[in-house]
C-alpha cells in the first residue's frame, strides 16, 4: 500500500491510500478522486517526505490504516455503485423523455401552463433559467449526467 498526500487544483492538501501508484493514476484518471474541501476532481500528488516510524507502536498503526483502507475501499465502492445508478437514470430517462436541449425552460413552461402536452422531457437551462423556474413555481431537478465510457 503506499500513502499519498494529494493536492487539488484549489490547493487544498489531504491523503490516501492506494494499492499501487497505478492505482493512483486509474482513480484519478477515472475522476474516482475528488478534493473533499472544494469537490474538484483535478487531484495531483504533492511532495511529501517519507514516514519515519520507530518499531513501538507499529501494531496499532498497521491496525488504524487497515481501518482507513477499509472505509477507502467501502467510499470507492459506493463511489462505483453511485455512477452505475446515475448511468442507469440517465439511459432511463433518454429511453422515456424527450430531449428539448436548450429549450428546457420554453418547453417546461408550456408543459406547466398547458400550452404543451404533459410528458417527460431533458435537456439543458443556465442556473438563471433555473431559478426562473423555480420562482414560478415549477419544480425541475439537476442530475450529473455521466457517459458510459468514463
Amino acid at each position: 500500500m503506499i500513502h499519498y498526500r494529494l493536492r487539488c487544483n484549489a490547493n487544498h492538501e489531504f491523503e490516501a491510500w492506494f494499492q499501487s501508484s497505478a492505482a493512483f493514476e486509474e482513480h484519478a484518471e477515472c475522476g474516482f478522486l475528488s478534493c473533499p474541501n472544494c469537490g474538484s476532481s483535478n487531484i495531483v500528488r504533492a511532495p511529501m517526505a517519507p514516514a519515519m516510524r520507530s518499531r513501538e507502536g507499529n501494531q496499532a498503526i498497521i491496525e488504524e490504516e487497515n481501518q482507513s483502507l477499509q472505509q477507502q475501499r467501502q467510499v470507492l465502492s459506493q463511489a462505483v455503485m453511485l455512477k452505475q445508478q446515475l448511468i442507469g437514470l440517465r439511459r432511463k430517462i433518454e429511453q422515456n423523455c424527450d430531449n428539448v436541449g436548450d429549450r428546457f425552460a420554453d418547453e417546461a413552461r408550456k408543459i406547466y401552463y398547458g400550452d404543451s402536452e404533459s410528458r417527460g422531457i431533458y435537456g439543458d437551462t443556465t442556473p438563471q433559467e433555473r431559478e426562473e423556474l423555480f420562482d414560478e413555481g415549477i419544480e425541475v431537478g439537476t442530475i450529473p449526467w455521466l457517459r458510459d465510457d468514463s
